[in-house]
């Protein structure tokens, strides 16, 4: 059986990355989310809470059992031990996770693996794991007005996140391929995609799906 193509997926927040990933399912990629998969392990009842209450206390989790990502995500960003600490628990959990969906999606006879990854440009093992690097790019103000508008938190959040993630440098130099997402429309967007669909043995056609950008 013909090995799938694996694409590693990454932009910075606000860049429209899980657009770039709605557009490449629709074209018959099967996407792994790791930010998703993270998502569900610190759920009320994830397989990372026991761990995470042990480690951290009572404090980090919410009355329904679930991981309080903003107090996590203050203390993370004042504590770059703890970050490191949490990272621990969650990442090999996210990476059993990962690899089990994608043998599915082998399984299943997808021709294209995407791996949605937001940290992937920071992780040492990611860049062995796939093909291609795909990088959505967009310049920080527009980042920044996104995460705003759509998150309705403060300009200085938005910045403090994006001052923990990869530099914008660091992102492009790591790409095999950018999509520069700033000011486009999605049908716009949609054409950067398909432009890339036969090197990662995609359809040019998509399926019919309503995406917001």
């Amino acid at each position: 059986m013909e090995q799938p193509f694996r694409v590693g997926l990454t932009g910075g927040i606000g860049s429209g990355k899980s657009t770039v990933a709605g557009l490449l399912a629709l074209r018959g990629a099967a996407v792994i989310d790791a930010d998703a998969i993270a998502h569900q392990l610190t759920a009320p009842g994830g397989a990372a809470m026991a761990a995470i209450a042990r480690h951290f206390g009572a404090d980090f989790v919410t009355t329904q059992g679930a991981l309080d990502r903003e107090r996590m995500r203050q203390f993370a960003f004042a504590n770059p031990t703890a970050r490191k600490q949490l990272e621990a628990i969650i990442h090999p959990m996210v990476a059993e996770e990962t690899g089990r969906q994608a043998g599915v999606a082998r399984a299943a006879g997808h021709r294209c693996l995407v791996f949605d990854v937001p940290l992937l440009v920071e992780s040492v093992t990611w860049r062995q794991k796939v093909d291609h690097v795909l990088v959505v790019d967009c310049r920080p103000e527009t980042q920044i007005a996104r995460v705003m508008a759509r998150n309705a938190i403060s300009r200085a959040a938005v910045e403090a996140i994006m001052a923990n993630q990869s530099t914008r440098l660091r992102r492009l130099q790591a790409a095999d391929s950018v999509i520069f997402n700033d000011g486009l429309t999605l049908e716009d967007l949609s054409l950067e995609v398909a432009a890339l669909a036969p090197c990662f043995r995609l359809s040019l056609q998509p399926a019919p799906s309503p995406i917001e950008n």
